[in-house]
């Protein structure tokens, strides 16, 4: 055996970088953030300007806070506690700096095209396919640099941190990929190529899932580093976070169809999803108490230090937040709580108490020992810290007492259940001003205490010098000890939990014998693996010691644990949602100028207030008509069945009112809805539809299953003129005078399509030899 001892200057430069932008783009979602929960009370707000109204805007603070914010901070805090794990500088600083700045630039392109209307209409997901290329790149690039330093570690033993940035980085390549598959038509637009349910479940899987492996995994990771850290004591147990991170990558996946409850999503996926989201409670639970539990002997630190303020209650939040994600999983409480304010405020839960606070108490961590001087002033982070708390606790309350007042009044009903109690939908929205009000007030607050981080850090900048760590390492040159094929997966841990796996789905998905059969199955895998594990326990840990010292097999079983879900839940319902396999009815496909107009309302975010799907709810069916079928939005691409309702249901609004209600209510909600909070869009009736575009639309539609005829340019035009002259000439017997190539004229064509479809014949019932 040979050894030596080498010193490591690390890349600290980028982790300053990453920090610095974390913090600036946090000031910019957050404040954006406030001008939108502003807009949903003052509807003035919007300044009847395109590219400030809430539609537009709601998407940008998403992707600010998520993508900007939490990811800035994200690879600050990987960056830092990576290289320090492993014992070993970053692999490539070009790599580190390419990462950097194409994703500063990726941010700064979403902050230009989201508010000029260029969305592909998913949620968290909007951003056009240009952009969603180079993030898969950038990521890319991330991993390869991440992996690289792995390869270069001289810690062989992989820490924990390193597991969660390993379930993050290949799961949310795979999510981001999956679910932003799209079929351009042009340099700023594109088709998903899922549609209806299938894009529906697509869109949960992943939109779940990137607060999962997003938002949660790596802040775990660098929870199991900071709070150590800052609290000067090992983490509470090595056992309990085996068990949080295998059993967390695993369930998690499963979950995103609680999203899609009492929907026309199929009901064993509903099943499956409320099931694994009650599971999470487990592991959710024993990562908070494993990280506050880390804090034992060092409470009294609170007192004093702001860091170790913001990570306990960080933590305590994401409890709070994982405790109310199952509990919203349940189908009865998600049938009062869908599409109502109580979302909004366990997101925000999440993302200003985990989130947010991590990120402070990380900052205020790192800040004095990058820039090698004392922060500015512990009284103004202490500030910071009691200001923010107030502020996600009104936020917080707000939307809570809001959302489960509005879900009673929209499912209240009298004289037996046969009227509803609040029929007119903008009753419910003005009991709620006042919440919406507070919310203001406390997303302020946040924010307030925000600027303060900023001001805190500019000042200990102030004359600081930059320092980049250094540490003098033991390399031990002797050869590692690989885990081949067998070692890896042939292997008690790993076999019982296929079996087990296997056997639950049969029980879960199968026949009567087969749920039988799967059941006892599933009873048998348990007893053993637990006889077993109890008899060789020695032996079921020194094979995962051996794991944690050869990254790619442990990177191989990761990606085995969180793929198993998404292909479990996605590969049936491409069967599904075919024509040949839907109820009894179908949708009938959009005309070339209803298409149009869809592409407005989907470039508007106008899915952002307003759902199209009528649950199996029977207040939802008494206030908006017969239940949402399969097929009804099966060739919708992308699906549009929304998840907030802060207008009502459009999903068969089609005839419901006349051309020129809809005319006067997009140019003057309130002339047609005293007291509605929606925008106006005047630019609706001066623009152009791009009829142009429509060709190259069709055809891509056609390819992606709708059954469209394959039409000339001159007859697509045909049918817009026709069509949109029909509309022109029902508007000027209501004295309306406007041009037929309006954008107006293709929004009204799409909305009165909503809700018209086919039947389609019983298919015979198979006779009985």
């Amino acid at each position: 055996m040979s050894a030596r001892t080498v010193t490591i200057h690390y890349n600290d430069k980028i982790v300053r970088q990453f920090l610095l932008a974390s913090i600036i783009w946090g000031v910019v979602g957050m404040l954006v953030g406030v001008l939108i929960a502003s807009q949903l009370n003052f509807w003035r707000v919007n300044f009847d300007l395109p590219w400030l109204t809430f539609g537009r805007l709601r998407p940008l603070h998403t992707n600010a806070v998520i993508f900007a914010f939490v990811g800035n901070m994200m690879f600050a805090g990987v960056y830092y506690s990576t290289q320090r794990l492993v014992k070993a500088r970053l692999a490539s600083d070009f790599l580190s700096q390419l990462h950097f700045w194409g994703w500063q630039l990726i941010i700064v392109s979403a902050a230009i095209t989201l508010p000029l209307g260029f969305s592909r209409g998913k949620e968290y997901a909007e951003l056009i396919w240009p952009i969603n290329i180079a993030v898969a790149g950038i990521w890319v690039v991330f991993a390869v640099n991440f992996f690289w330093t792995l390869a270069r570690r001289q810690e062989r033993a992989l820490y924990v941190a390193i597991w969660f940035y390993i379930a993050t980085i290949i799961t949310v390549a795979m999510l981001y990929i999956v679910n932003h598959l799209s079929l351009p038509t042009s340099l700023t637009h594109s088709y998903p190529v899922f549609g209806g349910v299938q894009d529906a479940l697509v869109q949960w899987w992943y939109g779940h899932n990137a607060v999962a492996f997003f938002l949660t995994t790596p802040i775990l990771g660098i929870m199991y580093y900071f709070v150590p850290k800052a609290a000067e004591r090992p983490v509470y147990s090595y056992r309990l976070s085996v068990i949080h991170f295998w059993s967390l990558v695993f369930v998690y996946i499963w979950a995103g169809p609680h999203h899609l409850l009492n929907t026309a999503l199929p009901s064993w996926l509903q099943i499956l999803g409320m099931t694994f989201s009650l599971m999470l409670w487990a592991p959710s639970w024993g990562g908070m108490l494993n990280g506050l539990l880390t804090l034992r002997g060092a409470w009294h630190k609170l007192r004093t230090e702001p860091v170790l303020k913001f990570f306990a209650a960080a933590v305590t939040f994401y409890g709070m937040a994982t405790f109310e994600g199952p509990l919203l999983s349940i189908r009865s409480v998600n049938a009062l709580a869908h599409y109502s304010d109580w979302i909004i405020g366990h997101v925000h839960a999440g993302a200003l108490g985990w989130n947010g606070f991590m990120a402070a108490g990380m900052i205020y961590w790192l800040v004095p020992r990058l820039w090698n001087k004392p922060l500015y002033s512990n009284s103004l982070a202490n500030v910071h810290f009691w200001i923010g708390t107030v502020g996600i606790l009104l936020y917080v309350a707000a939307m809570w007492v809001s959302g489960i007042t509005q879900g009673l009044m929209l499912n209240a009903t009298t004289e037996g259940g046969t009227v509803l109690a609040y029929p007119n939908f903008l009753d419910t929205l003005n009991s709620i001003r006042p919440l919406m009000a507070l919310r203001i007030v406390g997303g302020t607050l946040y924010l307030a205490g925000f600027l303060l981080l900023a001001y805190n850090v500019f000042r200990t900048l102030q004359g600081a010098q930059v320092v980049d760590g250094a540490a003098e390492v033991f390399v031990d040159e002797t050869p590692e000890v690989r885990v081949g094929v067998r070692g890896t997966f042939i292997n008690p841990p790993v076999v019982f939990a296929i079996l087990g796996t296997l056997f639950a789905c049969a029980w879960m998905f199968g026949g009567d014998f087969t749920k039988l059969a799967g059941l006892f199955g599933t009873i048998t895998c348990v007893i053993l693996a637990w006889l077993h594990f109890q008899s060789k326990t020695q032996g079921w840990a020194d094979w995962y010691e051996r794991l944690l010292v050869n990254a790619a097999p442990f990177t191989v079983l990761t990606f085995m644990a969180v793929a198993a879900g998404g292909l479990i839940q996605i590969i049936p319902t491409t069967i599904v949602n075919r024509a040949q396999n839907v109820e009894d009815r179908i949708q009938v496909p959009y005309t070339p100028l209803e298409l149009a107009g869809r592409d407005i309302f989907i470039s508007e975010g106008c899915y952002n207030c307003h759902s199209q799907m009528i649950r199996t709810l029977v207040p939802d069916v008494m206030r908006y008509g017969d239940y949402s079928r399969l097929g009804e939005s099966i060739y919708d691409h992308p699906y549009q069945w929304g998840s907030r309702r802060i207008g009502p249901d459009l999903a068969r609004v089609g005839g419901k009112y006349p051309d020129s209600w809809h005319f006067k209510h997009m140019m003057d909600p309130r002339a047609i809805s005293p007291g509605s909070n929606m925008p106006n869009y005047p630019w609706l009736f001066d623009t152009d539809t791009d009829v142009a575009a429509l060709p190259s639309k069709l055809s891509v539609q056609r390819t992606l299953g709708v059954p469209y005829a394959a039409l000339t340019p001159a007859e697509i035009q045909t049918q817009v003129d026709v069509q949109a002259q029909e509309i022109v000439t029902r508007l000027r017997e209501s004295d309306i005078q406007v041009k037929p190539s309006r954008e107006i004229v293709a929004v009204i064509a799409f909305l009165q399509k909503l809700g018209k479809s086919e039947l389609v014949p019983a298919k015979p019932a198979a006779v009985q030899p």
